[in-house]
């Protein structure tokens, strides 16, 4: 069964104090073999991913203002057609934290709960993971744009 990847199943949210632009890119890695003979990896857009697939979520971001922004983060929900690939988000100058309770806190993995119908609570695991949040340590200029991405693996 083949699973259709679209930009409104996979969405991203920035809170920021400026405007700013998103764009949800999602793409599968692919090996290659360069002009040297050497294999490599090369990123390549994906519109039909069959469960097992790995691909790749980017959010690439540029502040459309006229001023520079600050306090800027920019959260992925995950779909629940995905599993998050532990320690795959990534963001040049970011933080990251992640959500297991459809994005209303988040935190670093090893703080992270989930609550169980009893009342008591296991970790989490990256099956549990919900959202993803990059926040951007510096301020980003007017004109400038940034990316943030991470692996899933297709249920």
């Amino acid at each position: 069964m083949a699973l259709a990847l679209t930009l409104s199943a996979i969405t991203a949210v920035a809170q920021q104090q400026a405007r700013l632009s998103l764009q949800t890119v999602v793409e599968k890695a692919e090996a290659v073999i360069d002009a040297d003979g050497r294999p490599r990896q090369e990123l390549r857009s994906v519109e039909i991913a069959v469960p097992g697939d790995e691909v790749v979520c980017t959010v690439v971001f540029t502040n459309i203002g006229e001023e520079t922004a600050d306090n800027i983060s920019v959260t992925e929900a995950i779909p629940d057609d995905l599993r998050f690939v532990a320690d795959s988000a990534f963001g040049p100058g970011t933080d990251i934290a992640y959500s297991v309770d459809d994005g209303s806190s988040f935190a670093a993995p090893d703080e992270l709960m989930v609550q169980l119908a009893d009342g008591g609570q296991r970790p989490a695991t990256t099956d549990d993971y919900t959202h993803i949040r990059w926040i951007l340590k510096d301020p980003l200029e007017a004109g400038a744009r940034g990316f943030v991405r991470y692996r899933a693996v297709v249920r």
